[in-house]
């Protein structure tokens, strides 16, 4: 019993529920000719939650903890005799996986019967082909332990989400028949439908700050593991960027940190006085027919895809850098460099702080131009000395999030900027990011325990760290400066 079924046959029992519910509380109110505390739809709202609320919560605790129940279990059949020599019980798990997934998919389709499945032994023919058949292909011989365990896990999942289907629907029809017959003209069915509501708010807070602590939790602990097998102080120290995924490897964060702020200043020197400009014309000097196809057109910018300016960026930008300014004044001669990704990312971006800053500057009320204009000032002065500044704080925002978005941005520096790690002052060698390190570190098939592979936590939480600084540092010098105009 799939979980996708169960809940579809919940939702059905809470909309059956809510219909009954309603109709036995009009009927109730016939009845005895009395007026109900709440309205009819509220009856019904209630029995539907009882039949729903209960089920989902089961149904989603059991898909949370199950699979950790299983893999404890399974992991266990596992003999050490089979897990190669340096490697991890966990590789032998995803082999697991892979082959309990094949069997899933040969029934499916009728390949085999569950007879047939349950007298196959590991024999190394007949089991390769069995796998060839759903495409699971295998480095080496499945041993007998292995393909019993994925067979024992198959067995045990779909047990469990049987268990757990069937009593999610128990307590579905079970809650919906109680509270059924809870219907009565005093019940107050507005007040437990509103408390509904309110937990149902207080939960979406509180799943949004668990999935942040989650997030910091996650990248904390792994970069702690990290730091247990390579030097903090050569992390944070050293210049050189050099994994070596054989041993000896230099991670210095430094290279990365530069790269990442080098291309995103180069950005916001493109971006910020265009959007700026865009945003002030369209707010005080654009007519309604004119703003009307201008703001759309370049918010579209914003829907590009980021590989699109990418290859925008190595086909067009790059090339044209190269061979009318870099190599002319002999400052290089790549295609790919800090001012390339500079420049198509801060085009990207331009939307970021054109459409927030007009939004922000259409918000400050008319009556400080009013006021502007009754002194006698103009309408570039009354632009500069009193509209900009009384929207400072919210332009100041609207940069943030522009920086912030440059500096995640991955595809537009693998593109356009390269993927060195050096320190340098010339904008039109080849640099990189630490995005770009993130990701090209956690691809491939290193171990996940060494320290090539954990670096990427470690680069995440640093930027993390340094992000949420500045942000903390514009919001203080935004307020201190909000305080004069109050």
């Amino acid at each position: 019993m799939s979980p996708g079924i169960v809940v579809l046959v919940v939702a059905a029992i809470s909309a059956v529920g809510y219909v009954l519910g309603r109709r036995r509380a009009v009927s109730l109110s016939a009845s005895e000719r009395v007026r109900l505390h709440s309205l009819p739809g509220y009856y019904g709202q209630t029995v539907a939650l009882f039949a729903a609320v209960p089920a989902v919560i089961v149904l989603a605790a059991w898909l949370v903890v199950q699979p950790l129940l299983v893999e404890t279990r399974v992991t266990g059949m596992i003999p050490d005799s089979v897990i190669p020599e340096g490697g991890a019980r966990s590789l032998v798990m995803a082999d697991v996986r892979r082959i309990a997934d094949g069997i899933d998919a040969v029934l499916a389709r009728g390949g085999i019967s569950e007879g047939e499945l349950s007298e196959m032994r590991a024999d190394a023919t007949d089991v390769r082909g069995f796998l060839a058949e759903v495409g699971v292909a295998l480095g080496n011989d499945v041993p007998p332990p292995v393909f019993e365990a994925a067979k024992s896990y198959r067995q045990i999942s779909k047990t469990g989400n049987f268990v757990a289907g069937a009593l999610a629907l128990a307590l579905s029809i079970g809650f919906a028949l109680w509270a059924y017959r809870r219907i009565a003209v005093d019940l107050r069915a507005r007040n437990i439908s509103e408390r509904f509501v309110r937990a149902l708010l207080v939960s979406a807070s509180t799943i949004a700050i668990l999935t942040t602590v989650g997030i910091i939790a996650s990248l904390f602990f792994e970069t702690y593991s990290f730091f247990r097998v390579y030097p903090a102080q050569e992390f944070f120290v050293s210049t050189v960027w050099n994994p070596q995924f054989r041993g000896g490897s230099e991670l210095g964060i430094l290279p990365l940190l530069w790269g990442t702020f080098y291309i995103s200043l180069v950005a916001l020197i493109v971006a910020v006085p265009l959007g700026l400009m865009i945003a002030v014309y369209l707010a005080e000097y654009a007519g309604p027919s004119v703003r009307s196809v201008v703001k759309p057109a370049i918010e579209v910018l914003a829907g590009i895809p980021t590989i699109v300016y990418g290859l925008f960026a190595l086909v067009t930008v790059g090339p044209f850098l190269r061979d009318w300014i870099a190599q002319p004044l002999g400052l290089g001669n790549s295609s790919s460099s800090v001012l390339t990704a500079g420049i198509v990312m801060g085009i990207m971006i331009i939307p970021f702080v054109s459409s927030l800053s007009d939004d922000i500057i259409n918000a400050v009320p008319q009556a400080l131009r009013d006021g502007s204009y009754a002194l006698g000032a103009t309408q570039s002065e009354t632009i500069k000395q009193v509209v900009l500044p009384a929207a400072l704080p919210g332009i100041v925002g609207a940069v943030l999030l522009a920086a912030s978005r440059a500096i995640g941005e991955t595809m537009i520096v693998v593109l356009g900027a390269g993927a060195t790690a050096r320190l340098s002052l010339n904008p039109f060698e080849a640099m990189t990011t630490v995005t770009v390190k993130i990701v090209s570190q956690l691809t491939g098939d290193t171990e996940f325990a060494s320290p090539e592979t954990l670096v990427a936590f470690a680069l995440g939480l640093t930027l993390f760290v340094l992000t949420l600084g500045l942000n903390v540092l514009a919001l203080y010098i935004v307020r201190k400066y909000r305080e004069q105009y109050e």
